[in-house]
């Protein structure tokens, strides 16, 4: 029997990788060892030119549950994330990274949340950060644990927060992520799509670090310039000009357009945004003036600021 005409497993497991031979048997290893035994790991790899793709081919064809996706060019980090949950069959849906480890109990945590509670969109534990040799470095608060029933809190505390959100790797019903705009090719991303997400329903966190998160000098949370990370995420689209604010600003909008809410709720999500376009109208103003300097000046780059974040895929000295 094929993989495809096999059960559909309840849960699929996606894991981009682009040049990750380094970590990527570990990460590989930590998902096939969860004790929840009903998933798939779709494993996608984006055209690298290491041993990645051995590496991937050869777990593919001694586990039933691994399937290989290979892509002969780089394509960029969103469409290697999006393509893993394209491919995807479970009810829930999980990225892993490849360079990062999960507890043996992650998931089986995370199913028994969604499974209780139908008004969850994303379950996720809380985050250990380790080293490039695994030690431990130190637990991190990803502090997105919003139960609220309101939505418009969720939301308003959603575009609060812009850290590390290690919470993209939790556990999301795969019909409520098909419905928002996915994870696009720009920095922060993830930001954008874990707010739409809040649109959807409430996050639960895990009081448990049961995600092991790893900072090494080759992740792309080490990239030093917006323009190299925009570069990770979509490398059609180098040296474009690219204005981080209003780019969330827009796609927060557009969001909110899409969600599955009366017109009224939809009014008073717009108002929070309205809100924090207000109070951060100044870095919106000081973006357009780098912009202006970018057109004078192409060479010149822009630094990532503290708290700009993006998902991570592991590319060869930080670069995608």
């Amino acid at each position: 029997m094929s993989k495809d005409n096999q059960q559909i497993p309840k849960v699929s497991v996606g894991l981009p990788v682009y040049n990750g031979e380094r970590f990527l048997e570990e990460a590989i290893e930590s998902s096939l060892a969860q004790t929840f035994p009903d998933f798939e790991l779709i494993i996608s790899d984006n055209g690298s030119t290491d041993r990645t793709r051995d590496i991937c081919l050869r777990y593919a064809e001694r586990d039933a549950r691994v399937r290989f996706l290979p892509s002969d060019a780089n394509h960029g980090a969103s469409w290697n994330y999006c393509r893993v949950l394209d491919a995807a069959r479970g009810q829930y849906f999980r990225w892993a990274p490849a360079d990062d480890k999960f507890h043996p109990e992650s998931l089986h945590a995370c199913v028994e949340v969604l499974d209780m509670h139908a008004d969850v969109v994303l379950c996720y534990p809380q985050t250990m950060l380790i080293g490039e040799h695994g030690q431990v470095l130190e637990r991190y608060n990803d502090d997105l644990d919003f139960r609220s029933s309101d939505v418009t809190e969720r939301f308003r505390e959603a575009i609060r927060r812009n850290r590390l959100v290690s919470a993209i790797y939790g556990l999301i019903r795969t019909a409520a992520l098909r419905k928002t705009g996915g994870l696009g090719g720009f920095p922060g991303a993830d930001v954008t799509l874990l707010a739409e997400l809040t649109l959807h329903g409430r996050f639960w966190e895990i009081p448990r670090p049961l995600f092991y998160r790893r900072l090494h000098g080759a992740a792309s949370t080490r990239l030093t310039t917006m323009e190299a990370v925009q570069e990770w995420f979509d490398p059609t689209k180098k040296d474009k000009l690219f204005l981080y604010l209003w780019t969330h600003v827009f796609k927060h909008a557009a969001g909110i357009r899409r969600a599955p809410l009366g017109l009224s709720e939809k009014l008073r999500l717009l108002g929070v945004l309205t809100r924090w376009v207000i109070g951060v109208r100044e870095h919106l103003l000081s973006e357009i003036g780098d912009a202006v300097g970018k057109i004078l000046n192409p060479k010149k780059t822009t630094p990532i600021q503290q708290g700009d974040a993006s998902p991570k895929e592991p590319g060869a000295a930080g670069t995608k």
